[in-house]
């Protein structure tokens, strides 16, 4: 059988006092960054598998915008460097990173100013030591993840924007 904790009790509410005196406001909540935004984001057209990649992500976090719903224009610009990370005395490489760079600009597509522009960086890494359909697939994989990562990270930047919640 438990027993109240007062202390547990009075941490909660001190957290939740908190939070609140901070300016703290949920990113979904009505005029919040995340509702102005979800639905509202035209994502530049991809042109290569990795930007493919971060722009399907990034539809999936803001909504796809269909039709006059189309307040805001993002282009993505993708960049990615595979680099062997471990390489053995008989200079065969067991593992790789790949470093990602994605710079993006979110414009008003009424006036065309640019809203918030930024660089996001990241990277991960994947094991070469198996046989050839495993690395590929290893490879992929990563691709597959380093894209998740940043445009995860551009849409926490563009949701922490203040200027954009009305």
């Amino acid at each position: 059988m438990s027993l109240f904790d007062r202390r547990k009790l009075l941490l909660t509410l001190a957290a939740l006092t908190l939070t609140a005196a901070c300016g703290f406001q949920p990113v979904y909540a009505p005029g919040g960054t995340g509702s102005e935004l979800y639905g509202k984001v035209a994502v530049s057209a991809p042109k290569t598998v990795e930007s493919y990649l971060l722009v399907q992500n990034l539809e999936q976090r803001l909504g796809r915008s269909v039709g006059a719903a189309k307040e805001y224009g993002l282009t993505v610009q993708v960049t990615t460097v595979t680099r062997g990370a471990a390489i053995t005395t008989t200079n065969e490489t067991n593992r790789y990173t790949i470093d990602g760079r994605a710079t993006y600009a979110l414009k008003s597509k009424d006036s065309g100013q640019v809203l918030l522009s930024g660089t996001v960086t990241d990277f991960v890494g994947y094991s070469a030591s198996g046989s050839t359909v495993s690395t590929l697939a290893d490879e992929r994989d990563a691709r597959e993840r380093l894209m998740v990562i940043l445009s995860d990270q551009i849409v926490t930047r563009l949701y922490s924007a203040p200027d954009l919640a009305s």
